[in-house]
Parts: C-alpha cells; sequence; structure tokens
C-alpha cells in the first residue's frame, strides 16, 4: 500500500525530523506528516543562539538544513492536519482532508501553540495588528510603536528583534521580574528603544479595522492604562498540539503527553518526542535529543 509505512512521524519541527533521520538511517520505510512548513517554531525564531555547533543561526535557516538531512535520506515529506490516530497492528493516522495512512510505529512531534490572551478585541482583530510571530511580521510594523507581553527567553528576543525597525517598544510583564535568561534582560534593559511595564495585564486591544491600542491593568492597584500601539505580540506561553490523541489516554491534565525515558506513550507502538511531551526544559536540542531516543526505540519495536 502506498500509504502504508514502518514509521510515520506526526510533526517536522526538530524533534519530528530528527525522529525520522534516526528511523530511516536504522533502515525502517518513514515518512513525516506535516500541516504546515518544516520546522516548526523554529522557522518563527529569527536568531537562535543556544543551538550547539552555532553560536548565532537563523531559525529559518537551521529548519532548512535539517529538512534538507530528511530529504537526502529520502524520507517522505506528506501534508496532512492529523485528526484522529487508531490503535492497532497498524496504526491507522486519519487527515482532515479525508486522507489515511497505516504505520506499525507512530512518533508523535507536533510541539505547542501559541496561548491567547483570551481578551476582547485579540481575535477580532487577528492579522490587523495582533500578531504571534515577529518574524513573520516586523515588516509592516516599521517606524511604529508596539507593545510584546510576555516575560519569558521567547519574548524577549522578539521584542530586541522588532525594536530595530519600530519606533517605541513596550514589554508588558505581570510580574516585577523577568523568566528570561539573564543575558538576554541585559540587552533589553539596555535597548534604548525599548520600555518595561512591570506589573501590569492587558485587558482589552482596542481598534476597528486595525489596531489602535492596548489596555492594560495595575495588578494591584488595578489603575487602567491605554497604550497607544500599532501592533501587539502575545508571548504568554504555549500549549500542546495534541487534541488528536485525546481518546487514547496518554496525556495529563493539561493535554502534554505522558512518556517514559524510551519516549514510548502506554499505548504500544506509538512514541512522542519534543514540546509536546510533559518535561522541564523546551528547547531545540532537547528536541532532538527526544527524537533520536524515539527514533532508535521506534526500531526496536518493530525488529525485536
Amino acid at each position: 500500500m502506498d500509504n502504508r509505512y514502518d514509521v510515520i512521524v506526526i510533526g517536522a519541527g526538530p524533534a519530528g525530523m530528527t525522529a525520522a533521520i534516526y528511523a530511516k538511517r536504522a533502515g525502517l520505510n518513514v515518512a513525516m506528516l506535516e500541516s504546515m512548513a518544516p520546522g516548526g517554531k523554529m522557522v518563527k525564531t529569527f536568531d537562535i543562539q543556544n543551538y550547539p555547533s552555532y553560536s548565532e543561526v537563523n531559525g529559518a535557516d537551521l529548519s532548512m538544513k535539517m529538512f534538507e538531512h530528511t530529504q537526502n535520506l529520502n524520507v517522505s515529506y506528506l501534508y496532512g492536519d492529523v485528526v484522529n490516530i487508531t490503535d492497532g497492528e497498524y496504526k491507522k493516522i486519519k487527515c482532515a482532508d479525508g486522507n489515511e495512512y497505516e504505520a506499525k510505529a507512530v512518533i508523535i512531534a507536533t510541539g505547542t501553540k501559541e496561548r491567547l490572551l483570551n481578551i476582547p478585541g485579540e481575535l477580532e482583530l487577528a492579522s490587523r495588528g495582533v500578531s504571534y510571530c515577529a518574524v513573520c511580521d516586523a515588516t509592516f510594523f516599521k517606524g511604529k510603536d508596539v507593545a510584546v507581553i510576555g516575560g519569558g527567553n521567547s519574548a524577549l528576543e522578539e521584542a530586541l528583534y522588532l525594536a530595530e525597525g519600530v519606533n517605541k517598544l513596550y514589554i508588558i510583564i505581570r510580574r516585577d521580574v523577568f523568566r528570561a535568561e539573564e543575558i538576554v534582560q541585559n540587552k533589553v534593559l539596555n535597548h534604548p528603544k525599548i520600555e518595561i511595564i512591570k506589573k501590569h495585564i492587558p485587558v482589552e486591544i482596542t481598534g476597528d479595522k486595525k489596531v489602535d491600542g492596548l489596555v492594560i491593568e495595575n495588578v494591584d492597584t488595578k489603575e487602567i492604562t491605554k497604550l497607544n500601539v500599532d501592533g501587539i505580540f502575545p508571548y504568554i506561553g504555549s500549549i500542546p498540539n495534541t487534541s488528536f490523541v485525546s481518546d487514547l489516554n496518554i496525556t495529563d491534565e493539561n493535554g502534554y503527553i505522558l512518556v517514559n525515558e524510551k519516549m514510548e506513550t502506554k499505548v504500544p507502538g506509538i512514541f512522542s518526542a519534543g514540546d509536546c511531551n510533559r518535561k522541564e526544559l523546551r528547547q531545540i536540542v532537547t528536541a532532538t535529543s527526544d527524537g533520536a531516543i524515539a527514533g532508535q526505540n521506534a526500531y526496536h519495536y518493530i525488529k525485536d
């Protein structure tokens, strides 16, 4: 069958591509199944400074290098948005477009998606001033005032990227301290275009056809302030892309997939790797490590 493989890797981020490389090098018939461009969140990251062998690398470039590696090994690349996996001797994978695939082993590597602010105006003004990707949309805000919401590494790194082209940039954080690495904090604190607004939360995004402001509230005094900005970039964390396995009972209460040290779920033949797993550290390097372990153990599951 043309739609039957030894291993299907769902997701082509760093975890998925590494899993595919290891499984293919082990001699298996491997396909990657992806609903977007290869690379996952790496594609949206302008500057990566903590991946070994690169002191600095563009996320899209690193994504393409990994993808080219998979293609040099002749890993099949399929497009599809998975909606269901059915257990059996061959796992059956159903996609939203109606296509179905089968595999002896499945490796889930679907990562996470951005957490929404869930405030008035966010959905209504999405792509009209509200953006979740600085690399994608920075060019639209050159010379304008923008706000970044969040205090972690992603928020501050994207703020630094945006600050190169905007007029002024506000960073809004709920607490009075950042969660980001000190080296990134120092760059932000010393940037002349960036103003930090601590102990505030966003409560409304305003605008008719496009964003014209962000309403924020002081967490202590409840005082309301409006910032006149043209762009808003929320970076307040992520949620796992795992809804398609909700009926397999392999996730925790937050939707993260539970695995052992071999990246095995409790369903034999279904493995999981990368940011969609319950884990302490979510980085490119930990995703690739998970992928290598999952790819190798998928081979042992099939061959042993």
